[in-house]
């Protein structure tokens, strides 16, 4: 193993779960099962074989209920993701595929099941947005369950670590990480993982720091050495000297001050100094992070992807389904407003009862708005779900990717034939629903002046708007430093967008990755938007800084920002104007996910 004995050895990674940890490592290793001997069969042993494998399931099977059955209290919210492995399980394109590749091609089961996943990784690779080819990993860790047993290896135990430690590991499956014992794990950090794996959002709701994809950290570090997490910028310093350490642990006391303080005032509004106010929410992608809202100060739901409930299944979800989960939701926020995003997902990626041809570029395929009115029965479903859900709650509704005003207008005719329906079968739904449109295309900026009179409101989804007009794929790591939401054409963006909604007075939300960034923060103020919805841990932090600010100053800067020719230029009136105010924020960090 290379080992690096080096002092304070700096790696860096993606932060995907603030706060800083400075501990001992402790290298979590597991038997290596990418190495997979092929045997072929005899056609006699084709039975057991086939058996064999069947076993191994039931055997993973039983070890992933014995896990949800004794769930510490604090991961119960997480239940979910282990019933999503538990049918992945028995997912008819790895279940099935198996038993194929050992039926006709007499391949031993291991490499049977290594032949199945491939093939089912190689889907999720090609999805176009990052939290779909994450999907990938559960995968991956539904079938090491499997082939642990049939390999006979049995899996590693997480919580047999009996002291307060740092885990290292190659990657961290969900099963793996609801037995860590908040005691004794200080932080973790993988070789693997993204933003958006879900063991970076369990990472995030236990307030773990945790820092994922550092691709070699369990080749550079060993147990014992001692480490430095910082959840917030990605790094992690191995073997620290003196003064790095002093310089982490006063980082780590203001950090946590400035946290225990933000968050006891994070119920407050953001209300600016001179009186302007700001609505804050929170984009979520699963009911149980509801709870994360409320705690943060979340002041409603800005962005509910309903993308969740369509995958790693074996059926498409039905409209009980939909409906009993997005009532849940309204009923949960109360008096609070819940904006509801329709299926944004292209036909291969969810359910596997869908056939679904090969997309040579499926960033710019068949996806969103345009899946949608293609696959009438799948978004009716949907809508008549949202519909009945609304007469519980403050519903409204949002569709993806809009990219030119034919789509908003046959996704409303689609929607009034989905309430005509309810009314002819008697069901009880809100007729008068708020209708919005995504900004996220560059066709859709300049549209904007007619989309928004065929709307009630705009929400600009930055994460594919910056992707599509500055032509990056932001998780593309030769351009991703390129990936500049504070881009002088981004803001121009925005901006046109912002009056085209003022003119027609709607209202205009902003609900990309950049809303929950504290340096982009004096813009979004100044740009005028009327909500900025983001990531539920950043809540309590965005509002405690628009509370600082004036939104006449803001509004100033914008004026100069628009007038910039470089993104530095535009880090440089900031920095100029609200340095001081981002020095009392010890964890800032100009990021960009």
């Amino acid at each position: 193993m290379a080992h690096s004995t080096a002092k304070n050895l700096s790696l860096q990674g993606i932060g995907a779960s603030p706060g800083i940890a400075v501990g001992k490592a402790y290298l979590f290793e597991r038997e290596d099962v990418d190495v997979i001997e092929k045997r072929f069969i005899r056609p006699e042993e084709i039975g057991a074989e086939i058996n064999r494998f069947k076993q191994a399931v039931k055997k993973a099977q039983e070890h992933l209920r014995e896990i949800i059955r004794d769930v510490p209290e604090e991961y119960r919210d997480h239940v979910y993701i282990l019933d999503s492995h538990m049918m992945l399980l028995k997912d008819k394109m790895i279940y099935d595929g198996t038993i194929e590749q050992i039926r006709r091609k007499n391949l031993n089961a291991e490499r049977a099941l290594k032949v199945a996943v491939d093939k089912v990784k190689a889907i999720f690779r090609k999805m176009p947005e990052g939290y779909f080819r994450d999907r990938g990993s559960d995968i991956v860790h539904a079938s090491k369950l499997i082939l642990e047993n049939l390999l006979g290896t049995g899996p590693s135990k997480i919580s047999d670590i009996d002291k307060r430690v740092i885990i290292v590991a190659h990657d961290l499956s969900p099963a793996e990480t609801t037995q860590i014992q908040l005691e004794k794990v200080k932080a973790f950090v993988t070789d693997r993982g993204s933003h958006t794996s879900h063991t970076g959002i369990m990472a995030r709701s236990l307030a773990i720091p945790a820092v994922l994809g550092l691709a070699d950290a369990t080749q550079l570090i060993q147990t014992d050495d001692l480490m430095i997490v910082d959840g917030s910028a990605g790094t992690v310093i191995v073997n620290p000297n003196e003064q790095t350490l002093t310089q982490y642990h006063d980082r780590k006391e203001r950090l946590e001050e400035h946290q225990a303080k933000v968050t006891r005032t994070s119920h407050l509004p953001a209300e600016t100094t001179d009186g302007h106010r700001l609505t804050v929410t929170a984009n979520i992608e699963l009911l149980e992070e509801v709870v994360a809202v409320m705690d943060h100060g979340g002041d409603g739901i800005g962005l509910y992807r309903t993308e969740f409930l369509y995958l790693n299944r074996p059926a498409l979800p039905s409209e009980q389904d939909l409906f009993d989960n997005y009532r849940d939701l309204a009923e949960i926020m109360g008096a609070r407003q819940v904006t509801i995003r329709t299926l944004d997902i292209g036909g291969d990626k969810f359910a596997a009862s869908v056939p679904w041809g090969e997309e040579m570029n499926p960033a710019l395929g068949l996806r969103a708005i345009r899946f949608c009115l293609q696959s009438p029965e799948i978004f009716k479903a949907q809508l008549r779900a949202i519909l009945r859900a609304a007469y519980f709650g403050n519903i409204r509704i949002m569709f993806p990717m809009i990219s030119q005003v034919e789509e908003i207008i046959q996704a409303k005719q689609m929607l009034r034939e989905a309430a005509a329906s309810l009314d002819k079968a008697g069901l009880p739904f809100e007729g008068d629903i708020q209708i919005g449109a995504m900004i996220e295309v560059p066709s859709a900026v300049f549209m904007a002046d007619v989309l928004a009179k065929e709307v009630d409101f705009f929400s600009i989804g930055t994460n594919d708007l910056i992707q599509y007009s500055l032509a990056i794929d932001r998780v593309n790591k030769h351009v991703a430093q390129l990936y500049q939401p504070l881009h002088p054409a981004v803001l121009r963006m925005i901006h046109r967008v912002v009056q085209a909604a003022k003119t027609a007075k709607i209202q205009v939300a902003l609900c990309g990755e950049m809303a929950g960034d504290l340096i982009n923060v004096p813009v979004l103020l100044g740009l005028e938007l009327d909500a900025i919805s983001m990531n539920p841990i950043s809540i309590p932090g965005v509002k405690n800084l628009v509370r600082a600010l004036s939104f006449e100053e803001s509004k100033q800067l914008v004026h100069a920002a628009l007038k910039q020719a470089t993104t530095s230029g535009v880090l440089e009136l900031i920095q100029e104007a609200y340095g001081k105010s981002f020095e009392t924020a010890p964890f800032f960090q100009a990021s960009g996910e």
